[in-house]
């Protein structure tokens, strides 16, 4: 056998042992993958469940606490103009 052809079996050889760990590295990750996946939709089951049970009852009390703060939000410039108005008196 000829220099040649061991070279070029060596690459077919090499060839075939990069497919090979490529293709064990892919299936790792695809497993991986899979995996968090699950997890994820697991996750989101159980996020779905603490939304519908805590979160939706408490919806009406939120929405009144905004309703609120909007109502607050709306007296503040007159507060800060008389509040403006107190300092501009106060002495020096």
């Amino acid at each position: 056998m000829s220099s040649t052809h061991v070279l070029v079996l060596l690459s077919v050889v090499l060839a075939a042992v990069v497919i090979a760990v490529l293709a064990t590295a892919l299936i790792q990750v695809r497993r991986g993958l899979e995996s968090t996946a699950a997890t994820l939709a697991t996750l989101a089951d159980a996020l779905a469940g603490v939304e519908e049970s805590h979160l939706r009852p408490l919806e009406p009390a939120v929405k009144a606490i905004n309703d609120r703060f909007d109502e607050i939000l709306a007296v503040l410039p007159g507060v800060a103009s008389k509040a403006k108005v107190v300092a501009d008196r106060r002495p020096r």
